[in-house]
């Protein structure tokens, strides 16, 4: 059997760290003056900035699944003096950083499933690309709004299941069946091994052709969407969920990003500091999601999208500015 070569994590951290040095010595400093708005802050001031803000949401957006751009494009573009479209621009290659900085420990730990992720993710990336053409051809305004309602549904949507750590799934359905989508865990919070399976798989399907339109659309990678599809509608284990969101995101995050690189909506001194803080803190987030409580990530997850979704909501409407 042919084997890959392997590379340690520290190896591919030196490396990434590198290239995202070398992209952001390399921008002009007249370029550094067209992005940031005149203000009595220093220029470098908005890269560390960015930074220290995307590490912390690195840290709490592994374990609560939702992906690093749900809240980098509420957070960045609500505190910060950058125009929506570079920063959704830039939070789409965020939430891949964070994806594929976790991808590989949520894998070997059992929290994320290829069989589960591949068939929505499919139909997701192909989605995602109309969303992004639609998402820069609307007002910045309209698309605010739109986030703001879209999280705070969800939030509605999660506040209303009162158990979700474990779905019962009785017996899944024919094509989960088909595709051999379930899986077995060790709970690292209680040492217990989970079996889980899925139902409901056609709907899914269906469903996540709708989340790559919106993931395209608002370059947060849809993880907010993810979680609860996986584990409201389909019957995976929050963590199962959690994990496998981060694999869809991987795939559905490039697609779009492309879109955002072709118009040139995405420029290194707001997306390579971002990415750097967003891996560095997607590593630590990764080991907490093995070890916190089902009910702790899901309080995590409706805290952090009721921030997101109310700053964004305010924002569109003019209110909050």
């Amino acid at each position: 059997m042919l084997r890959l070569p392997t590379f340690s994590m520290a190896a591919l951290h030196r490396a990434g760290l590198l290239l995202a040095s070398t992209l952001l010595l390399a921008l002009p400093a007249h370029a550094a003056d067209s992005v940031v708005p005149s203000s009595g802050m220093p220029w470098w001031f908005w890269p560390l900035a960015l930074f220290v803000t995307c590490f912390l949401i690195g840290i709490v957006a592994v374990p609560a699944g939702i992906g690093g751009g749900t809240l980098f494009v509420p957070i960045i573009g609500g505190f910060f003096p950058f125009h929506l479209d570079f920063v959704r621009g830039a939070g789409l290659l965020v939430a891949l950083a964070s994806a594929l900085a976790a991808g590989p420990m949520l894998l070997r730990g059992g929290l994320s499933s290829l069989r589960l992720a591949l068939p929505l993710a499919l139909l997701a990336c192909m989605s995602s690309i109309v969303g992004a053409l639609l998402g820069l051809a609307l007002p910045a305004s309209v698309i605010q709004t739109s986030l703001g309602l879209i999280v705070l549904g969800i939030v509605t949507l999660m506040l209303m299941s009162k158990k979700s750590e474990f779905p019962n799934v009785p017996q899944p359905d024919r094509l989960s069946s088909a595709l051999g989508i379930h899986g077995i865990f060790i709970d690292g919070a209680s040492g217990q091994a989970i079996n889980w399976q899925v139902h409901r798989t056609p709907l899914g399907l269906v469903l996540f052709l709708a989340i790559g339109v919106m993931a395209g659309m608002f370059g947060i990678g849809a993880g907010w969407a993810n979680v609860p599809a996986l584990n409201l509608l389909m019957g995976a284990p929050l963590k199962v969920s959690a994990g496998t969101s981060g694999l869809v995101l991987s795939l559905v995050d490039s697609s779009a990003a492309w879109v955002y690189l072709n118009r040139g909506a995405v420029l290194p001194m707001i997306a390579v500091p971002s990415v750097v803080g967003m891996m560095l803190g997607a590593r630590i987030g990764a080991r907490l999601l093995n070890i916190l409580k089902g009910s702790v990530i899901r309080k995590m997850v409706i805290t952090l999208l009721l921030f997101a979704g109310v700053r964004a909501l305010l924002k569109g409407l003019g209110i909050w500015v």
